[in-house]
């Protein structure tokens, strides 16, 4: 009978080990993504429309993305601000709050969200900015906490547009979505985007378990109830 070396049969015990515990972890990591990505579905239920049958709300919440160099908004930006001015033109909100990432002086999400939309004949005074809108969450949290909103369209792509809405609404937003579907064209682009959701919803069900507080906070700010009231 041959001889089995111990130290052979050590590793290989600590080989059956670690499979074992790569495949638990696999299986949580799937558990976990899928519970999180459910939860999305049930909260953002009934709350998702086209721009024609989504009802009135005060304000349009637009979530920030991308501004290339020079102070354009990228593909997915542009799309989304369309879709708010669209809503604003037909009289389904009387506001829009654009809320996105503005850490750095040189790169400001809300201001290039300001300036494209009066371009487009969107009245400044109807448009107000968020400058620390730095993820989904802090735009919904800040919203909230800090602008007053309590009803309102948030404004993104439709991949995205559940996970916004599950996260307003947990956070006491009257929240229902209108998602842009233009940018699909760019297929790489917008299945990339797809496949972040999954991971994100996991950030999300954590933000919304824990209701942590958003990077900044202040005190309340009155641009969103004078935009609406001249409306």
């Amino acid at each position: 009978m041959p001889k089995i070396s111990l130290t052979r049969l050590g590793r290989s015990r600590r080989l059956r080990r670690l499979i074992v515990a790569g495949g638990l972890g696999a299986a949580l990591s799937i558990v976990t993504v899928a519970s999180a990505n459910l939860w999305i579905r049930d909260a953002a239920a009934g709350h998702v429309y086209s721009l024609d049958t989504v009802p009135e709300a005060p304000v349009a919440l637009v979530l920030g993305a991308q501004v290339d160099p020079g102070g354009a908004p990228s593909a997915f930006l542009a799309a989304r601000l369309d879709l708010a001015r669209a809503l604003y033109q037909a009289g389904k909100v009387r506001a829009i709050l654009v809320s996105g990432d503005h850490a750095e002086w040189s790169y400001d999400e809300p201001g290039a969200m300001l300036v494209y939309l009066v371009a487009r004949g969107v009245p400044a005074d109807r448009v107000v900015m968020d400058h620390a809108g730095f993820d989904t969450y802090d735009s919904c949290a800040r919203a909230g906490r800090i602008f007053g909103v309590r009803r309102a369209i948030l404004v993104t792509q439709s991949f995205h547009v559940p996970r916004a809405v599950a996260l307003c609404r947990t956070l006491g937003i009257d929240a229902s979505g209108v998602g842009d579907d233009t940018v699909r064209a760019d297929r790489p682009l917008w299945a990339r985007g797809q496949v972040r959701e999954w991971a994100a919803a996991v950030k999300a069900g954590w933000d919304a378990a824990t209701r942590r507080d958003p990077v900044f906070l202040g005190r309340h700010e009155t641009g969103v109830e004078t935009a609406v009231a001249a409306g």
